[in-house]
């Protein structure tokens, strides 16, 4: 199954959906109709069942807002590293919560200790 891009901009009230292999646009009235519109555009055009069209919605500028889909990458790119660094931290705060457990800490003071409620301090330990 090949992938279309749709590139979308906001023109007035209305996102236009283009796409490079087609000569034309289309539109959606709300940027979630966006990847549906564009799937449709494609099957008509080409022939193609619906479920043999896959789509990814990038989109290129909204007025003076520039760059967009770049800066979405960019974002998912962060996002995902600050998911790995929280899970990597969890990870530590679990192994001192249990190290401090070991030598008889209260929970209520580990909780302290790790910045974190008592409940939390709880779930750590139980991880």
């Amino acid at each position: 199954m090949k992938t279309y891009i749709a590139s979308v901009t906001r023109d007035g009230k209305w996102w236009m959906i283009r796409v490079a292999e087609i000569d034309g646009l289309t539109q959606a009235r709300r940027l979630s109709e966006a990847e549906q519109m564009a799937r449709e555009f494609i099957a008509s055009t080409f022939a193609l069942p619906l479920e043999e069209v896959a789509v990814t919605v990038e989109l290129d500028s909204v007025g003076s807002v520039h760059n967009i889909a770049e800066t979405m990458r960019a974002i998912r790119r962060e996002r995902a590293q600050a998911q790995a660094l929280e899970s990597e931290a969890t990870r530590a705060a679990a192994q001192l919560a249990r190290l401090l457990a070991e030598q008889d800490v209260p929970l209520r003071d580990i909780g302290t200790v790790l910045g974190v409620s008592h409940q939390r301090a709880h779930q750590l330990l139980a991880s």
